[in-house]
């Protein structure tokens, strides 16, 4: 069996949900999706709808889908030995 590649994982899972948020708060700007904006502009500081707070929060979702899908592939790899 092959190991996950842990920097791997987590650029692409990073890279997704920044994709995700980003756009998340653009569509916000026009009234779609405002209720999912609200909870995570409290876990990621300067998100909002509007185009800077959509690209602050892309940067945060990347930070965060990084570290995600490093721990997803350590923890992966520590249990398919």
């Amino acid at each position: 069996m092959e190991k996950c590649k842990p920097v791997a994982l987590g650029v692409a899972i990073g890279v997704l949900w920044a994709i995700y948020v980003g756009c998340l708060g653009i569509m916000a700007m026009f009234g779609w999706g405002t209720a999912l904006v609200a909870p995570l502009a409290s876990l990621y500081i300067g998100y909002g709808a509007s185009v800077a707070g959509a690209i602050i929060g892309l940067i945060w979702a990347f930070v965060d889908g990084f570290i995600a899908g490093v721990v997803i592939a350590w923890i992966y790899n520590a249990v398919a030995k």
